[in-house]
């Protein structure tokens, strides 16, 4: 059995457009006046009918549409993809549809456009409950914006998931404690919950580097809101299934799934990651950058745009155990074996198990409350000496 059957087969699709750039963000979005909605179709189907041609015989799992905002795609847009992938795979029979959407982009016939195209899923970049907070974010929605999509969207789909950020300026941890039961309140069955990370090539970044973003919280109070963040979602009964995404059982993201259990995703549009096995091997894709340039080579020659890579059987090992240690899950040893040509090394093991930061049961390992919370350091560890391994 190829090792992507673990995990399945996913497409990703990038709509690369915002209404506005968020000075935290570090994703391949860009804002654009205007947008030909009717060649973008054109684009998107002429790489289906490639990465089909690629992958034929395949079940499909889990479609996503990402971004940028895929909520300002028109609804036709929406639906001549889905229907060109209906035409190319079969699908598995309890399909996932996924589509990203912010709060200021959301109209009732829109989402009911999606959902008539088959969209079943949605994810709300709600991002703060706080009316200042989104204000320094960035976010072009309010609060009651916030609200209204999210009853729009629970009207209309059969699953909703939000996102929040916290470890925010000048935030504390009663605040966020407040923020998070009240998001909880809203009864959505999955959440998605990220620590603010200021990254390099933001204007979030940028800030920082002249020591203009005042009010991070520091590294212990950040660890204390991720604390808390487990301990009350886990008694709302939606407990973490990977580091930072919480659901009530049946109710994961099975399109993430794939990705961490390192199953194949094909990716579609500008800077668009995938990992395809194709005779044999397993490649790493991405897709041209900059929209203008990725939508003229691809429609010039479908699969000019993209870049690829063979992953060796180290680089596929390391990245499985990477993933599959965000798990609550874990990782199997014996896969990573198989993967690798090499078990890791039983020494390493018992050492990261007795510091308390890693479970070992039979087969399986997984990262312990510390354990996830030094992630990083767990793989190196455990990485280390596998060329030595026995």
């Amino acid at each position: 059995m190829e090792d992507w059957r673990h995990a399945g087969f996913g497409l990703y699709l990038h709509w690369p457009f915002c209404q506005s750039k968020c000075p935290y963000c570090d994703f391949n979005s860009h804002v654009a006046a205007t947008v030909d909605q009717s060649r973008w179709l054109t684009a998107f189907e002429a790489e289906i009918d490639r990465i089909g041609a690629l992958t034929e015989g395949r079940v499909l799992n889990t479609v996503f549409f990402g971004g940028g905002t895929p909520s300002l795609m028109e609804p036709a847009l929406v639906q001549g993809i889905l229907d060109r992938i209906r035409a190319t795979w079969t699908l598995a029979n309890d399909l996932e549809i996924t589509l990203e959407a912010n709060p200021g982009s959301v109209e009732a016939a829109r989402f009911e456009g999606y959902a008539k195209a088959g969209v079943n899923r949605v994810s709300l970049g709600i991002q703060s409950l706080e009316a200042n907070d989104l204000r320094r974010l960035g976010r072009m929605h309010s609060v009651d914006d916030a609200h209204a999509a999210i009853a729009i969207a629970q009207n209309t789909f059969d699953r909703v998931s939000i996102d929040l950020i916290y470890a925010r300026q000048d935030q504390t941890l009663p605040a966020w404690r407040d923020e998070l039961l009240r998001a909880l309140d809203l009864g959505t069955s999955h959440l998605s919950l990220y620590q603010l990370t200021v990254e390099d090539g933001t204007v979030f970044g940028q800030m920082h580097a002249k020591n203009l973003l005042r009010g991070l919280p520091p590294e212990d109070l950040a660890a204390d809101m991720f604390e808390l963040t487990q301990e009350i979602t886990s008694a709302a009964g939606l407990p973490a299934y990977e580091v930072s995404n919480h659901a009530r059982p049946g109710s994961e993201s099975r399109h993430n799934l794939i990705y961490w259990r390192m199953g194949d995703y094909a990716g579609i549009g500008p800077g668009a990651h995938g990992r395809l096995t194709v005779d044999g091997r397993r490649i790493a894709t991405e897709a041209e950058r900059m929209p203008t340039d990725w939508l003229t080579k691809t429609l010039t020659k479908p699969g000019l745009a993209e870049r690829s890579e063979v992953l060796v059987a180290e680089d596929r090992a390391s990245e499985y155990l990477m993933f599959a240690l965000r798990l609550k899950e874990g990782a199997s040893l014996g896969r990573y074996q198989a993967l690798a040509g090499a078990p890791l090394s039983d020494s390493a093991l018992d050492e990261v198990v007795g510091l308390g930061l890693l479970h070992r049961k039979d087969d399986r390992i997984s990262t312990t409350g510390s354990g996830v919370m030094m992630l990083n350091g767990v793989l190196r560890a455990l990485l280390a000496d596998r060329h030595s391994a026995t």
